[in-house]
């Protein structure tokens, strides 16, 4: 099924890897053919990640010529053979693939969800990847609680606001840090009962969080800087708690001993998102969880810009550059 389409298409495409001047805007780009189990998009609205900047540098290798980003919503224009899980032509989705930097994108139909009519043009696509993975974090990597203590390094982010305001749903207590005063607001804001800022405070980090958690430390740290706080998390993890690094904002967290566990009985993950919702059942569950979340709970995916297309490569000096707080879109 399809509509009528034009052959080329306004995109972002990256020939090598390097700083933002590898981002190159073109408007003669193919436009793609969906294959077995694909339907193709007309994207709206686009998500840029960080994990989107660790592709256009080689931190994380594939192969290029490359169209970045891997999430958008927008409206189903095609679709070729095979199972689709009952999405229609026309209808409104977000989907999780690769390629979403452009006008159109072919994703497997398997990584997309329609849209429930209560959620606003731009939040599905503002909420999909940061929002599964925090909604997994909490879940998989570490199953919080009711009453858990739990620090969140980078809680202004984008993976950061979501664990925020995930963490208050489910009534955990959260302590997060932040780098300035208005990120450290609107970490309060978005639901953190304690909030340190690393760079002023970052020395009385460790007993901080144990003055906060009475001598005990966190049941679980969500960590997406990387190598910053690494050995802090060691100090102010609990007895049988869990560090969940997750990112590398501040560059790849250190080689450690295993041995170094043992002190607490402590255990450490590196969790992908993508891992946690392999299957259709897995995506669709976790998915229609956050949408319901979203609805019930109001909880706000904090878009801080909508850029057009052709200033990404603005957008991913202002992502780098630690000058965002929540997400940043891309709007065709």
């Amino acid at each position: 099924m399809a509509t009528s389409l034009p052959k080329t298409m306004k995109g972002v495409i990256i020939e090598k890897t390097g700083g933002v001047e590898v981002l190159q805007y073109k408007t003669d780009l193919p436009v793609p053919s969906p294959k077995q189990g694909e339907i193709l998009v007309k994207n709206d609205f686009i998500g840029i990640n960080y994990i989107d900047t660790y592709f256009r540098s080689g931190l994380y290798p594939s192969p290029k010529p490359e169209i970045l980003g891997r999430e958008a919503e927008g409206t189903i224009v095609a679709a070729g053979p095979g199972e689709h899980y009952n999405l229609k032509l026309g209808e409104r989705v977000v989907y999780l693939g690769t390629g979403a930097y452009a006008e159109y994108t072919a994703v497997p139909s398997a990584k997309a969800h329609s849209i429930p009519a209560a959620i606003k043009p731009g939040v599905a696509a503002a909420a999909l990847l940061q929002g599964l993975t925090a909604l997994t974090l909490i879940r998989e990597s570490h199953h919080v609680q009711k009453g858990d203590w739990v620090l969140v390094h980078a809680a202004a982010g984008g993976v950061g606001t979501w664990l925020v305001q995930l963490l208050k749903a489910v009534g955990a207590k959260t302590i997060g840090t932040a780098s300035t005063a208005a990120k450290i607001e609107l970490a309060k804001k978005n639901g953190a009962d304690y909030m340190i800022n690393y760079k002023e405070e970052g020395d009385s980090l460790v007993s901080k969080v144990k003055e906060l958690t009475g001598g005990q430390g966190v049941v679980a740290v969500y960590d997406s800087t990387g190598k910053d706080q690494f050995e802090n998390d060691f100090e102010v993890v609990a007895r049988k708690g869990t560090i969940v690094s997750y990112g590398n904002s501040s560059g790849p967290a250190p080689p450690f001993s295993v041995a170094k566990l043992s002190a607490k009985n402590a255990k450490i993950l590196r969790p992908t998102l993508f891992n946690y919702i392999a299957t259709r059942e897995e995506f669709e569950t976790y998915t229609a969880e956050l949408f319901d979340l979203i609805i019930k709970d109001n909880l706000d995916p904090s878009v801080h810009e909508v850029y057009p297309l052709a200033e990404v490569a603005r957008a991913h000096t202002d992502l780098e550059g630690r000058k965002t707080t929540g997400k940043l879109l891309l709007k065709v």
